[in-house]
This record gives C-alpha cells, sequence and structure tokens, in this order.
C-alpha cells in the first residue's frame, strides 16, 4: 500500500510539472496596441510650399500686413509628456509688405537681414492634450532667436492631425521694440510697439496612428 501510495503521489506530481511546463511554453498575449504605442513622440514636419508667415502691425496712418516665407520646419513631442523639441526657420530676408521701400528700410535698419538672415523657433513644451488623431487647441512654448536674440514665447496653435498629414496654424506677438530692435517710428508715423504673427502651417505627420 505504501508503495502504491509513493506511486500515485509520484503520478501527481508529473502532471503538475508537465502542466507547468506547458503554461511556461506558451507565449504571453500581446499588450494591446495603445499600449504598445503610449511612449511614441509624434512628429510634425512643415512643408515650406504649404506654410507662410503672415505679420501685422498697427500704425497711426494705416495697418500693415505682409508676409515671411518658410525655410524648413520639424516639430515632435511626446503627447503624455508634452515635452517637446525640433526647429522651425523662417527666411528674414523673405519679408515682404508690398512697398518696396518701406521693406528696404525693413531689411537695411530694422531686422538687418543681412547680419541676420533667419528667424529660427526652437520649441521645448506643450501645454494641453494633443490626440494622435482629430483636432487639438494648445499652447508652444519656445525660444525665439530674433535679430541675435533669444526671446521666450508662447504660440497659441490650433492643429487637426489626419493620418500622416497634418494642418494648423499658429499666433504669438512679437514686441520688438521691447526685444531691442529699431523702432521704425518717425515725427510723422507712430509704428505700435507689437508685431502680430500667424503662421498657417501644413505637412506630414508620424506616430499618429
Amino acid at each position: 500500500m505504501q508503495v502504491d501510495g509513493w506511486k500515485s503521489g509520484a503520478y501527481a506530481a508529473c502532471g503538475i510539472l508537465g502542466v507547468a511546463l506547458i503554461l511556461s511554453a506558451t507565449p504571453a498575449p500581446p499588450r494591446p496596441q495603445a499600449a504598445q504605442t503610449a511612449g511614441e513622440e509624434i512628429t510634425l514636419e512643415l512643408d515650406p510650399a504649404q506654410s507662410k508667415v503672415h505679420y501685422m502691425v498697427d500704425s497711426t496712418l494705416h495697418t500693415v500686413h505682409g508676409t515671411f516665407n518658410l525655410k524648413q520646419g520639424s516639430v515632435h513631442f511626446g503627447p503624455e509628456t508634452g515635452k517637446a523639441g525640433g526647429e522651425v526657420i523662417v527666411y528674414a530676408t523673405s519679408g515682404d509688405s508690398g512697398n518696396a521701400s518701406r521693406d528696404e528700410r525693413m531689411h537695411k535698419e530694422i531686422l538687418e537681414t543681412a547680419k541676420y538672415p533667419d528667424a529660427i523657433f526652437r520649441p521645448r513644451e506643450v501645454e494641453g492634450k494633443v490626440p494622435r488623431s482629430g483636432v487639438c487647441d494648445v499652447k508652444l512654448q519656445g525660444v525665439l532667436l530674433l535679430h541675435g536674440g533669444e526671446h521666450e514665447i508662447a504660440a497659441l496653435v490650433h492643429a487637426e492631425l489626419a493620418g500622416d498629414h497634418w494642418k494648423g496654424t499658429a499666433k504669438f506677438d512679437v514686441p520688438y521694440i521691447q526685444w531691442g530692435i529699431k523702432d521704425p517710428s518717425n515725427w510723422m508715423l507712430k509704428v505700435k510697439p507689437v508685431v502680430h504673427v500667424e503662421l498657417d502651417m501644413a505637412g506630414s505627420a508620424s506616430g499618429t496612428k
């Protein structure tokens, strides 16, 4: 009887061991797709052909409207962390207000674009939720390199992400006199000390699926 009991216990132990080995060999269930992509950054490339910088500044005589051309741009950020990076570069030399004499003075005396040919924005942080697909309104903080100086700015961004494409706008103000840029005012014309800037942009997107 003791032998039979020993054999029964041994068979049971072997059975348990066999089940354990089978279970350990079974692959773990796949993680949900959302968990696999949770840490992936979203990257937005700006297409210069589909992007444009518009500016507006008021004066005592009229409101001046003008444009600048985009050189290149790419912004990447973590939707969960809000940490951002990249660079958006604008040709300062492309400034055009539709008035040749005014633009000549702007380039030679105000922005000195022969010496500072580019304006560069480097994003640091996104405030607000950016979905991997859909519409969002967020604040993008970063540093603007303009006329040899570095200045903290916060741009209000509206973006629409759809698959591998996106489009949007970014709005911010430039207090240029406060930043040390020459005041274009004279005895007859008084120009407001703030320029309103809006960037229309579009391009390709990755990390949005």
